[in-house]
């Protein structure tokens, strides 16, 4: 049945809903934001994103950078039905905060504009929906500015969905311009007014062959999964309005369709009926749970969207409770067993937290100093916990830097800084590099790592200095050489004696370093010969060059001994000597970190990879189609670790801001010429430096 708001008359199920906006950097997600607290009144003025006035993007570094850098929540009420929105960060570097934030929502809106250079980064937001299997509705923003028709727009975004694309509105044009939209549906037309109400009109004359043509189009896809309306369509019989309501709500809801309406947020043009969709056609949380395998049970069950550290507050994870209640103090278990108390409920809006007492199945909040609580886990009131409903795996890191306080006395504060930074986004990497003893940070591209960078200064006060990072270089030889390593020193009392006669050989590429024992006859006594290894070890840490010494095998042949003045210091002196003995003799060659490197690549773009791949002194391996993605290709190379700075930047320019890339170490190649001279003078600069 249709009730009064133009829509089918399916009651609200399972308390407020959750619907997360999101779609490619710029479409206007954060206006839409603004004009749906404006319509349903949770704002008296919708505020602008330019004039940093938007209660989305409230932090400093999205008002600085003017784009979506984190999650931001608001709470609205529509015709007595409450909703919480999430607006998801649009950029390409931000995606796998979108990813944990789907876990939870009922329904999702994709915000896009009629761009073609925006398709693939439509795709990427389409396919993130699709895989999950999370309800999606298509927004088609900017219709204001947008030349051409809406059919013709939706012809060219289509490949960028598996799902069909299912117009539900046309514009309503007047003088060429387009003053509102006709809903196919309910064959009506609504005039737009800015930021305000639509009023119902007649569908004018002029465009009343266009709605048949369109409306008809609607019936027949979304016919395909319905029996009873095709049989309808092909006997010319009007399906009734319920049943054209009733299937779109539930080819929505099971991912068959992605409807599609117009308008222009920034006008608050189109927001009425998208509200009325959303209330009447998307699923709820009874749904969500269906979806994601919630049988229910007496305990309370809360998913994890995001994890904020509070400048006072201390942790907050951001969460929706699926099921049961969930009051102050009580204790949620995680999957592994970990549990703790909430301290505290808050309701959040923006930048701005509301304490509450509780919250209820299908609320979205924030939940204090529940240390168990990580981004993506489930909690329950369960005190065995149950398993995490969904399984977050954080994208490769595509760029790095090294990064160390400017003031020693922040080193530990730089430490717990960056650890609560990676908790609040796990697409962030902290890690020490062994072989080169750097503290690196490691992201999904050059805004990423900015704003973390900026958020240290401006969150935690803490200054740093980066640095590219160090590429871990190592040596080898060419040929064997015999050497003898004596060391022999007295200064009153007992002296310092070791003899050492080592044979030093290169061995196969990749096999590493072997020390062989072959003394006979006690010329190096038993308890002398581990400190013999040791020697040869720490020398090659660091070589001749400053780089770390592999493939090869040292044998230790000979040697002698005094009785007195002999000790495991004085042996292990005399195998350094012999091995710097021996590496001089050799022939010295660098060893450079090749990685395996697989570019995904819109398909228009795959020739301008290929020629950024071989200006890097890569190799290219081939390419071919990605498999299940339309209109995009896989590039495979093999690229030096040391052409890896700032790849991503050129792949990024070269794809519209969409394309990515995994890495994995492959071999380790030599370095000649020119470049490898290169590398041996920095390094013996920095030698030097620290030396001074």
């Amino acid at each position: 049945m249709t009730d009064a708001n133009g829509g089918s008359s399916s009651g609200r199920r399972g308390g407020p809903r959750c619907v997360a906006l999101v779609g490619p950097f710029g479409s206007g997600k954060t206006s839409l934001l603004e004009a749906i607290l404006e319509r349903t009144g949770a704002v008296n003025r919708a505020g602008a994103v330019a004039a940093g006035t938007s209660v989305g993007d409230a932090s400093q570094e999205a008002r600085d950078h003017r784009m979506g850098v984190e999650l931001n929540i608001a709470e609205c009420e529509f015709l007595g039905d409450r909703y919480t929105f999430l607006d998801c960060p649009g950029s390409v570097e931000y995606l796998f905060e979108s990813e944990a934030v789907l876990a939870g929502v009922d329904v999702a809106v994709v915000v896009a504009e009629a761009d073609e250079k925006k398709i693939p980064a439509l795709q990427l937001s389409l396919r993130l929906l699709e895989d999950r299997g999370i309800p999606h509705i298509l927004f088609l923003n900017k219709l204001d500015k947008t030349e051409g028709g809406v059919r013709d727009v939706l012809e060219l975004m289509q490949p960028a969905s598996r799902a069909p694309l299912v117009l539900r509105q046309i514009p309503l044009m007047k003088d060429g311009a387009t003053v509102g939209s006709i809903d196919l549906a309910l064959e009506r037309a609504y005039v737009w007014h800015d930021h305000a109400p639509s009023e119902i009109a007649p569908i004018p004359d002029a465009e009343k062959a266009a709605e048949v043509e369109a409306r008809y189009a609607m019936l027949e896809r979304i016919a395909d999964y319905d029996d009873h309306l095709m049989e309808e369509l092909l006997t010319d019989v009007q399906p009734p309005t319920d049943e054209v309501f009733g299937d779109l709500a539930k080819e929505l809801q099971s991912g068959l369709i992605c409807p599609v309406f117009i308008g222009s947020a920034e006008r608050g043009n189109g927001v009425g009926r998208l509200m009325k969709a959303l209330r009447h056609e998307a699923p709820g949380l009874e749904e969500t749970c269906d979806r994601l395998g919630l049988t229910a049970g007496a305990e309370t069950v809360v998913q994890v969207l995001k994890t904020v550290h509070t400048p006072h507050g201390g942790k907050l994870s951001i969460s929706r409770v699926l099921a049961g209640k969930v009051v102050d103090g009580v204790t949620l278990t995680a999957s592994d067993g970990a549990a703790d108390r909430i301290s505290g409920i808050y309701k959040l809006v923006g930048k701005d937290q509301q304490k509450k007492a509780e919250a209820v199945a299908g609320e979205t909040v924030a939940l204090g100093k529940v240390e168990p609580a990580q981004t993506g886990r489930t909690l329950t009131t369960a005190k065995a916990g149950m398993p995490d409903l969904v399984t977050l795996v954080p994208p490769a890191p595509v760029m790095s830097f090294a990064i160390a306080a400017l003031e020693h006395k922040d080193d530990v504060k730089l430490s717990a800084a960056l650890t609560k930074i990676a908790e609040e986004d796990p697409s962030i990497v902290v890690r020490q590099d062994q072989d080169t003893a750097e503290t690196i940070v490691e992201g999904q591209g050059e805004m990423h790592l900015r704003v973390a960078l900026e958020r240290l200064e401006h969150k935690y006060g803490i200054k740093v200095r980066t640095q590219p990072t160090s590429v871990p270089y190592k040596e080898s030889v060419h040929g064997q050489a015999s050497v003898r390593g004596r060391h022999k020193k007295q200064s009153g009392g007992h002296g310092q004696f070791g003899d050492v006669a080592l044979e030093v050989a290169a061995a196969e590429r990749g096999s590493g370093f072997t020390f062989v024992d072959e003394i006979t006859g006690g010329v190096v006594p038993r308890q002398y010969i581990p400190a013999v290894e040791e020697g040869v070890r720490e020398f090659l840490h660091k070589g001749l060059n400053g780089f770390p010494v592999v493939d090869l095998k040292v044998r230790l042949v000979d040697g002698s001994y005094h009785t007195v003045d002999s000790s495991d210091m004085a042996f292990k002196t005399a195998a350094q000597l012999g091995m710097r003995e021996a590496m001089g003799q050799l022939n010295s060659v660098l060893l450079e970190p090749i990685l395996k490197v697989s570019i995904a690549t819109p398909s228009e773009a795959t020739a301008r990879i290929n020629q950024i791949v071989s200006g890097r002194r890569g190799q290219l391996l081939g390419y071919d189609a990605r498999p299940g993605w339309e209109g995009w290709d896989v590039v495979e190379a093999l690229i030096p670790q040391a052409e890896m700075d700032h790849l991503i930047v050129e792949i990024r320019s070269a794809t519209q801001g969409v394309g990515s890339y995994t890495q994995v170490f492959d071999n380790l190649a030599e370095v000649t010429g020119h470049v490898a001279q290169k590398v041996l003078e920095r390094a013996r600069a920095a030698a030097a430096s620290h030396a001074a």
